[in-house]
């Protein structure tokens, strides 16, 4: 009997970069998945938090008045972020909820929580509860005439569309930006 001696071939091609090749297309796959589903299956939807204000309109000189009557003007508020809400004196469920909201949305800027500032601007003469004063103090709590705010805050084409609804977003430099 003859014995066949074991082949000495070097392994084809193929076979000696199998690993490579196979490491290579995991990594590539999820690539080219994700251009395929980005070009070829855009999202149906998209869910938006809030309404640009185009063209942006600067802060202008409102007769803005501190609690105890003191007059503040307008133009000392630039300089950091404000999130703005308009309401009456006597703050509801719905009021109380957008000062919660504004403070969580400042508290989750963390470290720069400092350039963001809430205001409430009150367009009445009512009385606020020392409850809310004291709740949400850090709060800038202030008097605007009705009237100057609308003018200001541009709202939605929808015919029961309010002030009170909204959440507003002023930048650095005083200019409304955001609904």
């Amino acid at each position: 009997m003859t014995e066949t001696a074991p082949s000495t071939q070097p392994p084809s091609h193929w076979r000696r970069y199998r690993t490579l090749y196979l490491l290579l297309a995991v990594c590539v796959a999820p690539v080219i998945a994700s251009y395929t589903a980005y070009y070829l299956m855009p999202p149906s939807g998209r869910t938006n938090y809030g309404a640009l204000i185009e063209p942006q309109r600067p802060l202008p000189e409102l007769a803005l008045r501190r609690l105890d009557g003191t007059a503040l003007p307008a133009t000392s508020l630039r300089g950091s972020w404000l999130m703005v809400q308009v309401d009456a004196g006597a703050c509801d469920a719905a009021c109380e909820k957008k000062l919660w909201q504004m403070r969580q949305v400042r508290l989750t800027t963390g470290k720069d929580a400092d350039r963001v500032q809430r205001v409430w601007l009150i367009v009445d003469d009512a009385p606020l509860a020392t409850s809310v004063i004291r709740e949400f103090d850090c709060t800038l709590l202030l008097r605007a005439r009705p009237d100057e705010a609308a003018a200001f805050l541009p709202l939605p084409a929808e015919p029961a569309a309010k002030l009170a609804d909204h959440i507003w977003l002023i930048d650095p430099l005083g200019n409304l930006m955001l609904r």
